[in-house]
């Protein structure tokens, strides 16, 4: 009864919050007061909602076997940093989370700051953690074969073109003389979407080869700015990418 109850006094508030809302963006004259009105009712109603919260809702998260060397996580960290995420058509801010790049998942603390659990990657449309964003191509996978697989991808550039990097970390096995030792592994690999289709990228050359309407150009660019692709290849595709756009214009 308490619970219900609780929930009635939050569509309440909710509907309140959203008229004064619809109040104040009626008079705005840009998107910017428009986009604040609609943060602070986000803001508002997650704060109403509390632990009733359609965030908490996903499996519970099992920690890795110390014995394993190294960790699974983005960065390699492997404790809860505040981040943001979109779930379940809701944004939500300052949660604590951590990446598990074996799983692909995304691993939320729990409102009593004890218990983990793991966001259901079908909901997830996308989240910001340690400076980076991450978007979910999940509804792109499943609608057409355009090259990519479903999952997180930390997305460099947005533009006509999309850059996104794909993070993932596998545990391996090495057979020593004396014991068996067991490690995490990372490997990292690029991606350019250009229209509708995820093009895998190599290299540089497998990049100006997707690009090849600007390519003459966009090989002057890389003199020019003496651009090193080997040494920082996503600092290279980003800059590329947004050459590549200016050129479209």
């Amino acid at each position: 009864m308490i619970k219900k109850h609780f929930l009635s006094l939050v569509i309440v508030i909710f509907i309140l919050l959203a008229e004064q809302v619809r109040a104040q963006t009626a008079t705005a004259d840009n998107t910017g007061e428009d986009q604040i009105s609609i943060t602070r009712l986000a803001d508002a109603y997650n704060s109403a909602i509390g632990q009733q919260s359609r965030l908490y809702n996903g499996p519970e998260y099992e920690l890795y076997n110390p014995a394993i060397k190294g960790t699974a996580y983005f960065q390699d960290i492997n404790k809860f940093t505040p981040g943001t995420v979109t779930y379940d058509g809701l944004f939500f801010k300052d949660v604590p989370m951590m990446y598990d790049l074996n799983k692909d998942v995304v691993v939320v603390l729990l409102y009593n700051k004890f218990s983990m659990y793991t966001l259901l990657n079908e909901r997830v449309e996308r989240f910001d953690l340690l400076n980076h964003h991450f978007v979910n191509t999940l509804s792109d996978s499943l609608h057409t074969n355009n090259g990519i697989d479903p999952g997180f991808y930390d997305e460099l550039y947005h533009g006509h073109v999309v850059v996104l990097a794909k993070y993932s970390k596998s545990i391996q096995t090495n057979s020593g003389s004396n014991a068996i030792e067991t490690y995490f592994s990372q490997r990292k690999s690029f991606y350019l979407k250009k229209g509708n289709n995820y093009y895998s990228i190599s290299g540089q050359g497998a990049l100006l080869d997707i690009l090849k309407d600007k390519k003459k150009e966009l090989q002057q660019y890389i003199k020019t700015k003496k651009i090193k692709y080997r040494k920082a290849p996503e600092e290279a595709m980003v800059a590329i990418a947004g050459r590549y756009d200016e050129l479209s214009r």
